[in-house]
């Protein structure tokens, strides 16, 4: 059923065809047992790898969970799947898709949402990390299908609500046609990182995405309150903290994103503003409105619970960190370390232009930064390379970078 989009058309010189519709039509959405036995039936004795994606509510919502999933094989067609209908329990899709490989954009995005559902590949694909490493410059869905396969997807819905019942029609056509093409542009992806020489490359790559750890909760998530840097006293940070732990316990009961039960600009307003009382904190923009009026003597509350902390159960000004300070110290700290940092980026640069890679996909940036700040006590090509692989980069990274950093890493400051 892949048929009309089987051949890449390659770069295209002509305008490419707008793509508004599945070419086998919307299917329905499946949202019963029984229907989704039938579809994993299909998927299951289909052929090739399946695309897979879904859509989830960030903004909207507290979770990150997946309120639809998209599906689509050669010879089953695409599949929609809402996994809220069916209280999450998808065993025959997880026995179908066993031992088959999953092709995704942008793969680490969704796979913390689909391991929630139990649905975890053997096997991946991802065309956007794909793109990146072919050098192209844009890596969207839609930018990768017009440059490769000719056609252009319409811009559509990704950022709404959807966890909204019932979905759109429209919202489910734009869902269909985001796997839609994602099993030929994988082909023609292949195609372009063998030309290249790069397929290793990218399979590595791949599998180090699919093997990544899920993510770990940041120890002080409260300090990526936006405006936050306006505050430097210890005391205004403990109210941020309080106020941000309040509306977190709310957004999480209520299932609400943290920034629709209170916006973050609000919560710096308030620590600024210090108001005595609720009469005082009502003033303020924001909690005039009703909504918050109601939730005053919440926020209220979490002000004063700040205030009432001794001096060593404020939070420090500057976190703990157990990775380098930032570059632009580096300077003045440490004028030996911030010569090789200056060498390391220059020739990793160089090597990424060579190459036609991002330079950040060459070698992680943190990875870099690390081992030029506390590098190695063997700084030769296969002292630099041991400290790469422990580092967590992979085999080709490794071969190509670990001499020209060996390099660096014996650069003098000026």
């Amino acid at each position: 059923m892949d048929a009309p989009y089987a051949d890449p058309t390659g770069p295209t010189g002509s305008e490419p065809v707008p793509l508004t519709e599945p070419a086998e039509g919307v299917p329905p959405v499946v949202a019963d047992p029984a229907a989704l036995r039938r579809a994993a039936e299909a998927l299951a004795s289909a052929t090739g790898p399946v695309a897979v994606d879904t859509e989830r509510a960030s903004g909207y919502r507290y979770s990150q969970r997946a309120y639809l999933v998209q599906l689509r094989r050669d010879g089953a067609g695409t599949v929609l799947v809402d996994p809220i209908a069916l209280g999450g329990r998808l065993e025959p899709l997880v026995e179908a898709l066993a031992d088959t490989e999953w092709v995704l954009h942008a793969a680490s995005q969704d796979l913390p949402c689909l391991a929630e559902l139990d649905l975890r590949p053997t096997t991946l694909f991802d065309t956007e990390l794909a793109g990146r490493l072919a050098g192209f410059d844009r890596v969207a869905l839609g930018a990768l299908v017009e440059r490769l396969l000719g056609y252009r997807l319409e811009k559509g819905h990704g950022a709404a609500d959807w966890s909204r019942r019932p979905l759109p029609a429209d919202w489910l056509t734009y869902a269909a046609l985001d796997v839609e093409l994602l099993i030929p542009l994988r082909r023609a992806l292949e195609e372009e990182l063998t030309a290249q020489g790069k397929l290793d490359w990218a399979l590595q790559e791949f599998e180090a995405v699919r093997t990544a750890p899920l993510p770990q909760p940041r120890s002080e998530p409260w300090r990526r309150t936006s405006g936050i840097h306006r505050l430097r006293n210890p005391r205004q940070l403990a109210a941020v903290r309080a106020l941000w732990e309040a509306r977190d316990a709310i957004a999480r009961e209520r299932d609400i994103a943290p920034g629709r039960v209170l916006p973050d600009s609000a919560i710096v307003d308030a620590v600024v503003a210090s108001p005595e009382g609720v009469t005082e904190l009502l003033k303020l923009p924001v909690y005039r409105g009703r909504a918050q009026r109601r939730l005053a003597g919440v926020w209220m509350g979490a002000l004063e619970r700040a205030r009432r902390l001794s001096r060593r159960e404020l939070p420090e000004v500057s976190p703990a960190n157990d990775g380098p300070p930032p570059p632009n110290r580096w300077a003045d700290r440490d004028p030996a370390a911030a010569a090789r940092l200056t060498a390391a980026r220059a020739a990793l640069s160089e090597l990424a232009t060579e190459h036609r890679l991002p330079v950040e996909n060459l070698l992680s940036p943190d990875l870099v930064r690390r081992t030029c700040w506390q590098p190695p006590e063997d700084v030769s090509p296969d002292g630099v390379a041991s400290t790469l692989r422990a580092g967590g980069a992979r085999l080709w990274q490794v071969e190509l970078t670990s001499e020209r950093l060996s390099t660096a890493l014996q650069a003098k400051p000026a």
